[in-house]
Order: C-alpha cells, then sequence, then structure tokens
C-alpha cells in the first residue's frame, strides 16, 4: 500500500513538473495584435463573464462591451461559470486584467503566472485524478505498481500537455470530466457515470464527440434487464439524471427562448466553414485535390458531413448497441470520435485530443498501435504548435513520451509488420520536420509543410479508423479483458 502511495505521489510530481516546464514558453497569440489568439480568449472570457450580467455573455449586448466578433463566447455554461470564477480571482488580485473593455490585449508577466495556474490548478484537481483512478480501479492483470506507470505514460502525452499548458486551453476539465464519467460506467455506477458525462458536454459542446457510445452502452445494458418494469426503472433514472444535471447546468439560460437560442447558435457557428486551418482531416486533405466549396454550396457541404459521418459511426454504434461491454464501450469512443474527427463538420486541429483520451485508455491492450496513434495525433498539430513557439517544448516531450512509453509498455518485444510500419511511419514523420525545418516553402506554396503534415496525418487517421472499428467488431474472439468487470 504505501509504495503504490509514493509511487503515485511521484507520478503526480513528473506530471506536474512536464506541464510546468511547458507552460515557461509562449502561448497562443502572444503580442500579435489586433486577435491575439486563444490565451487572449480565454482572459477575455474572464472579462466578460465577471463584469456582465449573465443574460449578456452570449448576447451581442452592444459594439464596445460584448462585441461577439471579438473572441465571443462559444463555449458552453460551465465554461462560463469556470470563466467567471477565474475572473473573480483575477480581479481580486489585479482588477486590470479583467477590467471591462480597457483589458484587451492585456499581457504581463504576472498574468501571464496567473492564467498558467489556472490550468495547473484544474489538470491537478480533474484531470491527473482522473487518469490516476481509470488505472488503479479499472485496468484487468496487473500490480498496483503497474497501473501508477501506466497512468505515468498516459499523463505524459504530449498532445494535451502542449496544447494546454503552451498554446493555452483548459481541455483537461472536459476531458478529466469524461474520463471520471467512462471510469463510472467501467464500474457499473451508470447513473454517476451519466451526470459526470452531461458535466464535460456542458463545458465543451465537442464532448458530442463521445456522446453516441455512451448513449448505446447506456441502451444496449439497459434493454438486456430481463424485465420490462426494470428497463423501465432503469431509464428513469437515466433520463432525471441526464436531465436533471442539464437542466442545473444551463438554468440561467432557460428562462427565455430567444436567449437558449443565441446560446446554442453560438456553440454550433455552422457559417465558419467545413474546417479551420489545416486540419488533419478527410475535408481538408481532399481540398488539396478539389475544392469543395467551389462545388458545394454550404447547406450541401453541411448535409454531406452529416450524413458521412452518421454511416462512419454506424457499424461501431450498432454494434455496441447489440453487445455492449465495457471492453467494446471504449474501442467504440475511439472510433465515434475519430469517426467525428475526420468526417464532421467545422473541425478543429485540437479535436484529435478527443480520439486521444480514449486512446490513451487503450494502451495496455495495444500498446505499439496507441504509442503510435498519440505520437501522430501530436505531430498533426505541429503546424499550430510551431505558430505558437512551441518549438522548444515539443522536441523534449515528445522524446520523453516515447522514451516512457518504451521502457514502461515493453515495445522493444514487438516484431513483425506493424513494427515496421511503426517505424517506417517515424522516419517519415521526421522527414518532414527535417526539410520543414530546413528547406523553405516556394513562393507560390506558402504553406507546403502544413499541408504536406496535413495530408499525411489523415492517411494515418483513416487507416487506425479502419483498425479500430476492426478491432471493436473482432474483440469477442481476442478472449483479452482491457477493463475490470466488477464494482466499487
Amino acid at each position: 500500500m504505501a509504495e503504490t502511495f509514493y509511487a503515485v505521489l511521484l507520478c503526480v510530481f513528473g506530471a506536474i513538473v512536464q506541464r510546468w516546464s511547458v507552460s515557461l514558453g509562449p502561448y497562443s497569440g502572444a503580442g500579435k495584435k489586433p486577435m491575439f489568439g486563444d490565451y487572449e480568449a480565454q482572459r477575455h472570457w474572464q472579462e466578460i463573464t465577471y463584469n456582465l450580467p449573465i443574460n449578456q455573455w452570449y448576447v451581442y449586448f452592444n459594439s464596445l462591451d460584448n462585441n461577439l466578433l471579438y473572441w465571443g463566447l462559444d463555449y458552453p455554461p460551465l465554461t462560463a461559470y469556470h470563466s467567471w470564477l477565474c475572473g473573480a480571482i483575477a480581479n481580486n488580485l489585479n482588477p486590470e486584467w479583467v477590467q471591462l473593455n480597457v483589458s484587451r490585449g492585456y499581457e504581463s508577466s504576472s498574468h501571464k503566472l496567473f492564467m498558467r495556474y489556472t490550468v495547473l490548478l484544474a489538470d491537478v484537481l480533474i484531470f491527473i485524478p482522473a487518469v490516476m483512478l481509470f488505472c488503479l480501479l479499472c485496468l484487468s492483470g496487473r500490480s498496483s505498481l503497474q497501473k501508477v506507470l501506466i497512468a505515468a505514460v498516459i499523463l505524459l502525452y504530449p498532445g494535451l500537455t502542449l496544447i494546454d499548458h503552451g498554446h493555452f486551453q483548459y481541455n483537461c476539465i472536459s476531458l478529466g470530466l469524461c474520463l471520471i464519467a467512462i471510469t463510472s460506467l467501467c464500474m457499473k455506477h451508470d447513473v454517476l457515470g451519466s451526470i459526470a458525462f452531461v458535466l464535460s458536454l456542458s463545458y465543451k459542446q465537442m464532448e458530442l464527440y463521445h456522446a453516441l457510445p455512451f448513449f448505446f452502452y447506456l441502451l444496449g445494458r439497459t434493454l438486456q434487464i430481463d424485465t420490462w418494469s426494470g428497463r423501465i426503472i432503469k431509464l428513469a433514472q437515466l433520463g432525471v439524471a441526464v436531465i436533471g444535471t442539464f437542466v442545473v447546468c444551463w438554468i440561467p439560460f432557460l428562462t427565455s427562448i430567444p436567449n437558449f437560442v443565441q446560446v446554442i447558435h453560438r456553440l454550433f457557428p455552422f457559417s465558419r466553414g467545413l474546417f479551420e486551418d489545416k486540419v488533419s482531416n478527410l475535408w481538408c486533405a481532399l481540398s488539396v485535390l478539389v475544392k469543395l466549396k467551389n462545388i458545394f454550396t454550404q447547406q450541401h457541404l453541411i448535409r454531406i458531413s452529416l450524413w458521412t459521418t452518421v454511416i462512419a459511426v454506424l457499424p461501431s454504434s450498432i454494434n455496441l448497441l447489440r453487445k455492449p461491454s465495457e471492453d467494446k464501450f471504449l474501442i467504440a469512443l475511439i472510433n465515434s470520435s475519430l469517426g467525428f474527427f475526420l468526417f464532421s463538420y467545422q473541425v478543429h486541429e485540437k479535436s484529435i485530443l478527443l480520439v486521444a483520451l480514449p486512446v490513451c485508455l487503450l494502451i495496455t491492450f495495444r500498446p505499439l498501435v496507441c504509442t503510435w496513434f498519440l505520437l501522430i495525433s501530436t505531430f498533426s498539430m505541429w503546424p499550430l504548435l510551431e505558430k505558437d513557439g512551441q518549438a522548444m517544448s515539443y522536441l523534449p516531450v515528445m522524446l520523453l513520451f516515447y522514451t516512457v512509453s518504451h521502457h514502461v509498455l515493453h515495445l522493444a518485444k514487438f516484431t513483425g509488420r506493424i513494427k515496421g510500419l511503426f517505424y517506417f511511419s517515424m522516419v517519415g514523420m521526421v522527414i518532414i520536420h527535417v526539410c520543414a525545418a530546413t528547406i523553405p516553402s516556394p513562393s507560390r506554396y506558402p504553406d507546403l509543410y502544413p499541408v504536406i503534415i496535413s495530408f499525411y496525418s489523415a492517411a494515418h487517421f483513416v487507416c487506425f479508423f479502419l483498425y479500430f472499428n476492426y478491432l471493436q467488431l473482432t474483440l469477442p474472439e481476442l478472449g483479452y479483458p482491457i477493463v475490470k468487470h466488477k464494482q466499487l
């Protein structure tokens, strides 16, 4: 017991050191007027939520106090409440940080320290404990010390650290809440899991990427109950938990239909386009060859992306409904989120973190493939990270993650075609990095390397999508439990 306790402390300390080291570097949009970047977006939301009444947070009240064209709030209420809390603390420390209107674009070393602390605190309070709980409670066939080492691998995943503690966001909160929901379901606490997932969804709407596996897994488990009365009671319990949690989170915005509609409009801005920047999904890769927006109208693109997404995630969802198990549930989370990432509308490059979370949870089941995916997912965000000046952090955390994974997961023991493909892929990744660093892009194609990275990563993601779907559909034949099948 004592050995496990000290191992957990050492693991958490290592994760904090890694995160704090990355946080010493630059952040998104530093000194880049007039819009700056995500760092300024988070600061501005603190300014808006702290100074304006709640009914004006999502509304274009006037061009001065809440100009939605300047980083208007576009995340659900839990993000807004979190911004308000951070804004209140910031105002207590230094009112200039969140002074309405005049604090726009505020930058200082002390404010950067404060903002970095807010992310680290969220990580320490939510995501890191969620990872430790999943590994200690849910992983099967491992000693306690081995589980802590696996948790260390997950916590050292470079993608999340570089985005949250480098670029600057709070993905650790929504992903941590989602992981608590996953752990609860794996431990048969379906109501608690439903509440945690609604909280996650109420923090970031992109958690919809995980919604279908939660829905079909819970529905499938409910249908397995022998009696109709038992099924009805189970559905009622889940319904009350989901609706009740949603109402509690959203109640200030449910007082009027126009106010609620405005929030929804802010959360799902279809007018922005099919994808953001050089995201590594199917639509961005196809746009290199075919300019889709010149062929289809925006409404047609929305419908096309909707139906391709539905078709992509349908096999996994039906399989989970028919055979709901904790193991299939974890793999279905990958298939659903990766299907959404590849085919849905208005995808950001950072959305790959939603796929990385369930991949991390399967890292003991398919160590080499999952490590491969996690490295490629971080590589796919390189154009964004380079723009932020994260090069000095990127290489060390990538090497650290691979080194720890190699030793903890015993990657050296793997042989055969998969390992050959892994090394071939890694060599390709290194070659792209070296070329980008030494050979300037032609003036005619200034985005050459971001496009190459997007195309290279998207090709990998399509292959991973096919692989994990095959894995889920053939899982009963594998005979290896990924998670424990027990209650607390």
